[in-house]
């Protein structure tokens, strides 16, 4: 499954990407009524997921890249506040995106198996191998792909 895993988190990646491919940042920062997030939040709050899924309850720091506004920018129940810029550009988040399921696959790609700390999805999902976490990442992002596709369509 190792492979037919990565090749399905690329395929969701890839098309998240493409979603947004020359999206600029002042677009990505509108938030149409009645919703309460824009593009870059998801974009943000996707790669946001995959780092805690893939490094954070397997306990793999050293693998782990979080920029240190990340976690209180796109953290789960994190909202833009009073619809301010955000300090962060788009640009930083597509790259680190664009690389993302590489790192997490040849961190991850013989372990798959391997336990990890025990969690629970806010919808009541049971998580506790890699290859569980990593494939609760591609029901995730898909929800918030088509977010996204929604928010570009009333932007």
């Amino acid at each position: 499954m190792g492979s037919y895993l990565f090749d399905q988190l690329r395929f969701v990646r890839s098309n998240t990407l493409k979603l947004v491919a020359g999206l600029d940042d002042e677009r990505s920062e509108i938030i149409p009524d009645p919703l309460n997030n824009h593009i870059k939040w998801n974009l943000g709050h996707i790669y946001f997921i995959h780092e805690r899924n893939a490094f954070q309850f397997v306990k793999e720091k050293e693998d782990w890249i979080m920029p240190e506004s990340f976690p209180s920018l796109f953290s789960p129940g994190t909202k833009p506040e009073n619809r301010q810029k955000m300090p962060v550009d788009l640009s930083e988040i597509v790259h680190l995106m664009e690389n993302q399921i590489d790192r997490i696959e040849s961190t991850f790609k013989d372990r798959l198996k391997e336990k990890t700390e025990p969690y629970t999805t806010s919808m009541g999902l049971h998580l506790s191998t890699v290859e569980e976490f990593l494939s609760c990442c591609l029901f995730h992002e898909g929800m918030h792909l088509e977010r996204i596709n929604v928010i570009k369509k009333l932007t």
